[in-house]
């Protein structure tokens, strides 16, 4: 005999708002939680401090003739490669090991107009900050209304 199946009138809206809950645990979680899924990805951040454009790259053990930082036509492109490629302790028996090795690489488009701009680098305590000046074209205009 076939089981007789009741249905509340509002459980697809319940469904719905579970499944909403659901999305928003996927979107709202911060994209560096789990980083390491793209490993050899160099984390940045980028953001605007009075007239410049700051790039800040986490570079721990890196010379800065490890690193090679380029910007082309708004691309910036930053690659670390460590002067030996051998690990210092390939014969070590790890309890742990968390910290990330090897080489380390990002490409990313810059906002704003900066193609020609003169951009600085300076490496300090393992943070590598470039500093790109924001062109005055880039910069937002008051339009005059004329009446």
């Amino acid at each position: 005999m076939a089981d007789i199946v009741t249905r509340k009138p509002f459980d697809i809206l319940e469904q719905a708002r579970e499944a909403l809950s659901e999305m928003d645990r996927v979107f709202t979680r911060p994209f560096w939680s789990d980083w390491r899924a793209e490993e050899g990805t160099l984390p940045i951040d980028i953001y605007q401090q009075d007239d410049d454009l700051v790039v800040e790259a986490s570079l721990p053990g890196f010379r800065k003739e490890d690193i090679s930082v380029q910007l082309h036509q708004g691309v910036l492109s930053i690659a670390a490669h460590p002067a030996s490629d051998t690990d210092t302790y390939s014969d070590a028996r790890y309890y742990r090991r968390e910290r990330p090795s090897g080489s380390w690489s990002r490409r990313v488009a810059l906002p704003g107009v900066v193609y020609d701009a003169e951009m600085t680098a300076e490496l300090r305590h393992g943070v590598l900050r470039l500093r790109v000046p924001i062109s005055s074209a880039a910069k937002p205009k008051q339009i005059e209304i004329r009446g």
